[in-house]
């Protein structure tokens, strides 16, 4: 009976240590681990971090001493991905994934962005690894910030503000992203009448590239002739002031559009256009 009783047991445990390995099992972290994605522009930005808490704690140059490697963090080193090459502080960054280190100071942190981003902490970090390494202002608040946290501030189609906020200290940091220039470098890739057309709008509307985008516009043109890219490169020429010249496109272009079976959305507009740029009648003279 023992011996039934004492391998009863061992098939029990040994039961369980399979269940509880399956099933992954899980407990609280002091410091809970999140992440937040912020997209500038069309370039997606994640932060991936582990947030400690004050807790009653000196953090300043006690938990966190100055002039020392810190992870930026809790746990795991803090992660910091671009989808896209951006520029910190000035400085390019290739588009990639990285460990976010910092040296705090009581005036000035270095904020480090090191290769290898698969680490547990700081005793495995190695200098030579480094992809930068920038000076920072920090700034201290009198509203105190229990659980660190990254934020995005100052958002803009092409540059953002991270900020680590922690206690009482504000670092702020700044990321810019040429979002203008990835958009046709992305868009370039893609040959067809349609995204070359939009290559061509989207200088127009931006005033930005507008050689190129009259090449563009004819290679669209060349692909397939179309209303709308004829709308476009009527407007380039006008801008470039060869009103003649965009007169005779938008007239293909009224025509072309008169001819679809539903009248374009913008015909009307793009005839007024085209009346803007017709000399007016010579006045008659007077009897």
């Amino acid at each position: 009976m023992k011996q039934f009783t004492y391998l009863s047991l061992l098939v029990c445990v040994a039961f369980c240590a399979a269940t509880l390995s399956a099933q992954q099992l899980r407990f609280p972290q002091p410091s809970q681990g999140t992440k937040i994605t912020q997209t500038i522009g069309i370039t997606d930005v994640t932060i991936t971090y582990s947030r400690p808490g004050v807790k009653g704690r000196e953090i300043w140059g006690k938990l966190v001493p100055f002039a020392e490697l810190w992870r930026t963090g809790a746990n795991l080193a803090t992660t910091i991905e671009f989808t896209d090459e951006v520029k910190i502080e000035g400085q390019k960054v290739p588009a990639g994934k990285y460990a976010v280190f910092s040296i705090p100071g009581k005036d000035e942190w270095t904020v480090i962005l090191n290769k290898n981003f698969n680490q547990g902490g700081t005793a495995s970090y190695k200098q030579d690894e480094d992809l930068l390494r920038v000076k920072v202002k920090p700034m201290m608040v009198t509203e105190n910030k229990e659980w660190m946290e990254f934020t995005f501030e100052s958002l803009t189609e092409n540059s953002a503000m991270i900020h680590l906020c922690w206690e009482k200290l504000r670092l702020p940091i700044k990321l810019d992203v040429e979002t203008k220039d990835l958009v046709l470098t992305k868009a370039r890739t893609v040959v067809s009448w349609a995204p070359a057309m939009q290559i061509a709008n989207y200088s127009l509307q931006n005033n930005t590239n507008l050689d190129e985008a009259m090449k563009m516009i004819d290679v669209s043109i060349a692909i397939q002739e179309t209303y709308r890219n004829h709308v476009v490169k009527a407007r380039l020429l006008d801008k470039a002031g060869k009103k003649a010249d965009a007169a005779k496109v938008y007239e293909k272009a009224v025509t072309m559009g008169k001819a679809e079976k539903t009248a374009p959305f913008d015909l009307a507009d793009v005839e007024k256009e085209l009346a803007a740029l017709k000399p007016a009648p010579a006045a008659k003279p007077k009897k």
